[in-house]
């Protein structure tokens, strides 16, 4: 897909010029010329009032889509256990498949990953395709988005769904990309119209003002990462029967481009920041790196996780792995202390879901204050050592 300039049709009026939001328009010799910039949201299309600009677009020749059939969820695992999220989305697969009167499939690729097949029938899978090979022990987005290719256009799902994880947000898109098909990512819905087994997937746009469903009606399979914690679990019944079905990858080129050298543990995530029922994150009101000791004692009187803002973040006064909002991690907690965190909407799109807000900000206007079940006013150098204190003697 394309934007055109028809030379002979464009007047250079400027009008392309002022609708275009990006800036990605620029007139030369008086005609209208398309720069790299440009995301083909199509304003300067309807802006034109002499047919000058056009969209160019080349259909994609998919198979009847009667063809393809069921749901699919990719089984993440690393060292040898399920990541949480697929869980969820077998609970919400479940949901799709059964309203489309189709099976449920979870995709398992790994190395000595088959034993993990039964927990994923018994959360409600009706098939599992286990792809194992030595090769595969490491994650690694070339051999595995090669394997995923090829299972999808053997089995051809209508439905594939995957954790909006670390893996999941790298690997996915390879695979829509290569399959030419679209892909929503960051999901915090689904839906499926069952007449025209459409799926409608959900997501925040503009940092979390609006809520888009966005369809995919004519490629497939349809394709979607869903945030971790924000669907119900999948409940497990021991008494599930399902298939296990060993697919041979044999003639797959699977070695790839990279390899593995080692895997370093964070051993500054003392806590699952995803898993932890209380965390406790700290912004720029922490002053400077070495106050974010503060936020480490809190969370550790209270058993919890250490989450941050994206500015802490990129100053480097903590890694990645903290970080809490749109770009960072998806968190549901039963209670969330944000210290020092002022409360944009890309912060609150990553922690809003939690059960108890508690905020810890000096200024009394901050946007935190509006997300907030509890809001303490004043200098969080004054308050959170108070809190320590407190939260120790009912301790002892």
């Amino acid at each position: 897909m394309a934007i055109k300039i028809i030379e002979d049709k464009c007047t250079g009026c400027k009008l392309c010029l002022s609708a275009c939001p990006y800036g990605a328009i620029e007139m030369v010799d008086k005609k209208a010329r398309i720069l790299p910039q440009c995301n083909l949201c199509g304003a300067c299309v309807e802006a034109c009032k002499f047919g000058a600009i056009i969209m160019d677009v080349k259909k994609e020749e998919i198979a009847d889509k009667q063809s393809y059939k069921g749901v699919w969820v990719f089984a993440e695992s690393r060292r040898g256990e399920i990541m949480p999220v697929v869980y969820e989305l077998l609970g919400e697969g479940r949901k799709l498949a059964d309203e489309l009167n189709s099976d449920l499939s979870a995709v398992l690729i790994g190395s000595q990953v088959d034993s993990l097949s039964s927990s994923l029938i018994g959360y409600g899978a009706d098939k599992v395709f286990v792809a194992e090979d030595k090769e595969l022990e490491s994650f690694r987005d070339e051999p595995f988005s090669r394997i995923l290719v090829h299972l999808i256009k053997e089995e051809k799902p209508e439905i594939f769904l995957a954790g909006a994880t670390a893996i999941g947000r790298s690997l996915i898109p390879k695979v829509a990309a290569r399959l030419r098909t679209g892909l929503t990512a960051d999901c915090t819905g689904l839906a499926v119209n069952p007449e025209k087994k459409i799926l409608l997937q959900t997501r925040p746009a503009f940092g979390g003002n609006i809520m888009a469903t966005i369809i995919c009606p004519e490629q497939r399979p349809q394709m979607s990462t869903v945030r971790h914690k924000v669907m119900k679990k999948a409940e497990f019944d021991k008494n599930r029967k399902g298939r296990i079905i060993r697919k041979n990858i044999d003639g797959l080129d699977i070695s790839g481009e990279t390899k593995v050298l080692n895997m370093v543990e964070d051993l500054t995530q003392k806590v699952n920041l995803t898993e932890a029922n209380i965390i406790v994150s700290g912004g720029r009101g922490l002053g400077e790196a070495k106050n974010f000791k503060l936020i480490e004692d809190l969370s550790k009187v209270l058993g919890g996780a250490v989450g941050a803002s994206r500015s802490v973040v990129d100053a480097g006064w903590i890694p990645y792995s903290h970080q809490v909002g749109q770009t960072g991690k998806t968190v549901c907690p039963n209670i969330y202390i944000a210290c020092g965190i002022s409360g944009q909407i890309q912060h609150l799109a990553g922690m809003q879901s939690s059960k108890i807000i508690v905020a810890v900000n000096k200024d009394p206007q901050a946007p935190i204050f509006k997300a907030a079940n509890y809001g303490l006013v004043g200098d969080l150098f004054e308050i959170v050592p108070l809190l320590i204190n407190k939260l120790k003697e009912v301790n002892c």
